[in-house]
């Protein structure tokens, strides 16, 4: 990845460009560098911050979709950052949408990308088999339209980390955690402009998981794209960039 990730009091995140803030939350599997298409994209125009959540290392008590929510808000203070769009994929989505239920005087937008939070088929409906490669590079290829998408750096980075026992320990726990804490009944109450951007190929979250946030987030815009998985992001960045661009532009206060 070609940004500098910068490390202060224990927090590890990106901080690139000027102007209004786009903090952006990664999921269960990512990383900082799933966010770099966009980095390159907007960082002229706005100022990008992105923490890595402590997945792999957070006290296993701690491992859920509260303790994550917690770090976001502690990382949010630390930095001083005030009326922001939150941008969220996946996992990274579902503790945008906890924090901006807790704190909507602080979100100006929501982003939610392939996000958990109604329903989310883990893992392609299993949890990481340890020491089996071919068994994660195919888990890895399921998040994406096209397979060649996931590198090998990208399995190889999964494969290390389901061969630790403390950080799939810490996976699972999250991962239940997601699954147990099902929004529908509080996101109603979101008035935030929210933006939901799905892959019309996603497997993960399928697009019926779209439609069902639209529905709920009251006034929420929902755009598709098509050959595209779990991650519009890393698979299509021009045209994610193209789509929250023009949103961004529009719902500019």
């Amino acid at each position: 990845m070609n940004y500098k990730i910068k490390e202060e009091n224990g927090y590890h995140y990106i901080d690139e460009g000027k102007g209004e803030i786009l903090l952006m939350l990664h999921g269960l599997f990512g990383a900082l560098s799933n966010w770099e298409g966009v980095i390159s994209h907007f960082k002229s125009n706005y100022r990008i911050i992105i923490p890595l959540m402590p997945i792999h290392d957070m006290p296993i008590k701690e491992a859920g979709c509260e303790g994550l929510t917690v770090f976001i808000e502690d990382f949010v203070d630390f930095k001083q950052l005030d009326q922001f769009s939150l941008i969220g994929n996946s996992l990274g989505g579902h503790v945008a949408l906890i924090y901006t239920l807790r704190h909507p005087e602080k979100v100006q937008r929501l982003i939610l990308t392939g996000s958990s939070g109604l329903f989310e088929n883990s893992m392609g409906g299993s949890y990481p088999k340890r020491g089996n490669y071919e068994y994660i590079k195919e888990r890895v290829e399921y998040t994406f339209y096209d397979p060649k998408t996931a590198s090998k750096e990208l399995v190889d980075e999964v494969f290390e980390i389901t061969n630790s026992i403390p950080k799939v320990m810490r996976i699972i726990a999250i991962a239940k955690s997601a699954q147990r804490n099902n929004m529908a009944k509080d996101i109603v109450r979101i008035n935030t402009p929210t933006l939901l951007i799905w892959g019309l190929n996603d497997t993960i979250t399928p697009p019926q998981v779209g439609h069902e946030f639209n529905q709920l987030i009251q006034g929420s815009e929902l755009q598709f794209i098509d050959k595209c998985c779990h991650a519009p992001m890393m698979e299509r960045p021009n045209e994610f960039n193209a789509i929250l661009d023009k949103w961004l532009q529009k719902t500019k206060v």
